[in-house]
């Protein structure tokens, strides 16, 4: 089987949502969800991944961002033909790009800003993969 070569090509931030006024303390918390939708008659993928940042519980997060990108496979695969390493590394590439969006929209905000530290999200692996549909 010949490995799986793939390219970045587009990401867009759907939805951002910054509410402070639902900001009760300086305690953060945050949740990655990830999501996906292989598209098998070009061989893209469509990783999708909602940031939350809230207080006390997720119903209550005072940030949201939908960050959206597509990912093209070079050569045409089956969804069962997806590496696990696919998953983990997508999320890797996207990363740096979420990250440096929360920095800008919630310092713009002129408030103290969220700055996430680098993260290592190869827990969200298992999640993107339950997550995925084939469509």
């Amino acid at each position: 089987m010949n490995k799986a070569a793939f390219s970045l090509k587009e990401y867009k931030f759907e939805k951002v949502s910054i509410d402070f006024l639902k900001r009760t303390s300086n305690e953060l918390n945050i949740t990655f969800d990830p999501s996906g939708k292989f598209m098998s008659e070009n061989s893209t993928f469509e990783l999708i991944i909602v940031f939350n940042a809230f207080n006390e519980d997720v119903e209550n997060s005072f940030v949201t961002i939908k960050c959206s990108s597509i990912f093209q496979f070079e050569n045409e695969i089956n969804f069962d033909e997806i590496p696990s390493y696919f998953y983990r590394n997508s999320i890797a590439i996207v990363f740096p790009y979420i990250r440096a969006f929360i920095s800008t929209v919630t310092l713009q905000a002129n408030i103290p800003p969220i700055i996430l530290p680098t993260m290592n999200l190869t827990s969200l692996e298992i999640p993107l993969k339950q997550n995925t549909t084939n469509v």
